[in-house]
């Protein structure tokens, strides 16, 4: 029987067609495709002194049943897609950077604001913060599989991938906007960094990453026991990966005592 689950990370910049991207990935055979962080503004930076550019900046917050947010509903309805979506999201007094794991019925399954922003540096700094780590089981091919979400700050602190492991997450989505291999400071730490992650709390980690020039593209996936099951490059594109759902079951029962102390 097959027991894989398969996932598209989309490494895209925010001016492709979410559409055109979600199809894509349905003709991979992928039954969940993940954005980048924020991708309704390209996790846009502006000039945090500048009152008119902050101003420019908020007025592009989506709602949840805004445009932005119906297009991934629509294309994951007419793709019979899972599909994690990324905005800035509109609240008051500040807005949130969100994502949503839409279904292939495009109905909201998991709405997630980020928990751990980076409150010192643009756009963040306008942003508020998210309270809870949540999951959600899915349907797919191959049977229910409980996902969870996390944004890419949310990486750096180990207690987002414990809370959601613990709370039963098989595998965690991460839209992110960082270089991940080739930082100027810290190189591929926060490759070795999420290796770490997944072999600890005995989860798959997806993580969908801005390709060059944005970001250094290398959106990752990750078994349970920190092996890179596939990496991109720097340039657009879509890259896939293949969870072995059995084996992610087997190392969580086997070895309890690394999330489950």
């Amino acid at each position: 029987m097959e027991t894989y689950l398969t996932v598209a990370l989309a490494q895209y910049p925010c001016d492709r067609d979410p559409a055109v991207t979600i199809q894509e990935a349905k003709s991979t055979g992928a039954e969940v495709v993940v954005f980048p962080e924020m991708y309704s503004n390209g996790y846009a930076r502006f000039d945090p002194t500048d009152s008119a550019a902050v101003e420019r900046w908020r007025n592009g917050a989506q709602t949840l049943d805004g445009t932005f947010i119906k297009k991934f509903r629509e294309a994951a309805r007419t793709s019979r897609m899972h599909v994690v979506a990324t905005f800035l999201e509109i609240a008051d007094p500040k807005p949130f950077n969100s994502a949503l794991l839409i279904g292939p019925d495009g109905q909201i399954i998991l709405h997630y604001r980020k928990v751990h922003i980076c409150d010192f540096d643009s756009p963040e700094v306008e942003c508020d913060r998210g309270k809870d780590f949540g999951v959600a089981e899915i349907q797919t091919t191959t049977g229910k599989i409980t996902i969870g979400l996390m944004i890419c700050m949310d990486r750096e602190y180990p207690e987002a991938a414990r809370t959601l492991s613990r709370a039963g997450a098989e595998i965690v989505l991460i839209p992110n906007c960082c270089d991940l291999a080739t930082d100027r400071v810290v190189g591929d730490v926060r490759i070795a960094q999420m290796r770490g992650r997944a072999f600890e709390n005995v989860l798959g980690i997806a993580i969908a990453n801005y390709p060059a020039p944005r970001c250094d593209g290398h959106s990752i996936a990750i078994d349970p026991n920190g092996a890179v099951i596939a990496i991109a490059d720097d340039a657009p594109g879509l890259m896939i990966a293949r969870f072995d759902l059995q084996m992610i079951r087997k190392v969580r029962t086997d070895d309890q005592f690394r999330w489950r102390p």
